[in-house]
């Protein structure tokens, strides 16, 4: 049985951050719409409210069923979720004359209580709220406050409720918070009882047992990319059905230079049935004239599904079609997890078309790229698979801004090679989380010898981050970029032009696309 902590979603930008503190307790956490609070059983320990842009005191404010959790579970109110659990039971909430926002200190009025264990009075926590508690419910008392605010932090008193409710003004789960990881692992451990025993082993075991509940002697076909996501997809799924699993890696012509070639070989000594399908001039003749972003994700998308179908006619016994989404292709593509917005589409999650008689299995959909890769280590995955930037599924489709021909297809990948390569070469590959070149739909005068020029220009990307869902772009020494742009101009043919991207996520999303 796995221990769950549920994470109710109000819409809070940092909703995700804290499903990632808890997980690296080695305590697996799930995130839900706040309006739909599940029947609390054994498998759940704990319950966390998340923040939320929007205010309690709103018409639209977002209400949540609190007779479903309260005196079930051990409960913790983090910002929206501390004053909407405050308004509900009787206490005050208004309306601050002034945002508060930044840096601020805890000074503690119940130094004993256990969520404060090995926390120090002064203790640096992060504040974002426009609303203030002005009166805690009865039957609650105050554990701490800052110089601002006279709530920071409330809790239920031990006659209250069969099980705790902790309510923080503050955000535990951002780094500005310096003991907020101290403050988690009190919630759980102490207060919650949770073991933390979720780890990669666990979760492979867990996993492969409910693969082989599920799918029992049926057979399932996966497409395979030679990224980390899909590898390890592939290996779990073999570890738990074997020769019942078909894959085959699809040539879009929206590759990097050689990998066709590559990612088949590299898949030779693993033990998986795979084999390639060429299938360039088909997604070329799909996407002809399409220059919209979620045009051509879309098209890329269709297209892999006609090739799934396609290769389905040749193993008529197949009932699943395997993928290796993983949680960040869930978030911003569809708004599963309370009022987010859809930021764009992937080719791999979102549904499938009626046509296409096969049900979806997904073994990562609920890991962060991280998890990803330290499940893959215990499978025994070699580093270069595992280390390997992550690459878009619709592949240079993306890199190329504006419609694709096969001409931008060759320019692109030769110019991604030798930035690639570089990297390589220079021992920074392995220091960057994702890199790539990406073919821009500008055109710009230049010079070479005595003639002029008028030709397209590569943005280099180059990006490090944890999981994908913020990145900071990389500190590339400058005589390593100049070496980069000589060779990009002086070998390809048809560009006169780098520029390098300096741009963080948020705002910028790590692909343009």
């Amino acid at each position: 049985m796995i221990e769950k902590v549920l994470i109710l979603d109000f819409g809070s930008q940092y909703t995700q951050l804290i499903a990632r503190r808890v997980r690296e307790l080695n305590v697996y956490s799930e995130i839900l719409p706040f309006n739909k609070v599940p029947d609390i059983n054994e498998n759940y320990k704990a319950v966390i409210l998340s923040g939320s842009p929007f205010s309690v005191k709103d018409e639209n404010a977002l209400h949540a069923d609190l007779s479903k959790i309260l005196g079930k579970v051990p409960v913790l109110g983090i910002c929206y979720g501390a004053q909407y659990i405050a308004q509900q039971l009787g206490g005050e909430v208004a309306r601050s004359d002034k945002r508060e926002y930044g840096k601020a200190h805890l000074r503690m009025d119940h130094s004993e209580h256990p969520i404060l264990k090995d926390i120090g009075d002064g203790s640096q926590v992060w504040m974002s709220h426009g609303d203030s508690i002005l009166r805690i419910p009865e039957g609650f008392e105050q554990v701490a406050h800052t110089r601002s605010i006279p709530v920071a932090l409330f809790a239920s008193k031990a006659d209250l409720f069969e099980a705790p409710v902790i309510c923080l003004q503050f955000h535990p789960e951002v780094t500005h918070s310096l003991e907020g990881s101290q403050l988690l692992r009190n919630f759980l451990f102490d207060i919650s009882g949770v073991s933390g025993d979720w780890t990669p082993l666990s979760f492979i075991e867990d996993t492969i047992s409910n693969l082989q509940d599920t799918l029992g002697d049926d057979h399932v076909m996966m497409a395979l990319s030679g990224g980390v996501d899909s590898t390890v997809g592939a290996m779990l799924l073999h570890r738990a059905i074997g020769k019942n699993l078909y894959c085959f890696f699809i040539d879009n012509g929206l590759l990097r230079k050689n990998e066709f070639e590559e990612v088949l070989h590299s898949y030779k000594d693993m033990g998986l049935n795979i084999q390639g399908v060429d299938a360039k001039q088909h997604f070329y003749d799909e996407l002809k004239g399409i220059s919209e972003p979620e045009g051509k994700r879309k098209v890329i998308g269709r297209c892999f599904i006609e090739i799934f179908e396609d290769q389905a006619i040749h193993h008529p016994d197949v009932k699943w079609l395997g993928q290796g989404t993983i949680y960040p292709d869930v978030i911003e593509s569809v708004s599963v997890h309370g009022p987010s917005v859809t930021i764009k589409s992937h080719h791999n999650v979102g549904g499938l078309p009626a046509q296409l008689k096969l049900k979806l299995i997904e073994p990562l959909k609920m890991l962060f790229k991280d998890e990803v890769r330290k499940v893959g280590h215990e499978l025994g995955i070699p580093d270069h698979i595992l280390k390997r930037h992550p690459f878009p599924g619709p592949g240079l489709g993306i890199r190329i801004l504006g419609d694709i021909t096969p001409e931008k297809v060759n320019i692109l990948q030769e110019a991604d090679a030798i930035y690639i390569n570089s990297l390589k070469a220079h021992g920074l590959y392995d220091k960057i989380w994702q890199a790539g070149a990406i073919l821009l739909p500008v055109q710009s005068v230049g010079v070479m010898g005595d003639e002029r020029t008028y030709e397209r220009t590569i943005a280099l990307r180059a990006v490090n981050s944890k999981d994908g869902m913020t990145a900071e772009w990389s500190r590339i020494p400058y005589d390593i970029l100049a070496e980069i742009s000589s060779d990009i101009i002086n070998h390809v043919k048809g560009i006169n032009r780098v520029v390098y991207d300096i741009s963080t996520k948020p705002p910028a999303t790590i692909e343009w696309e």
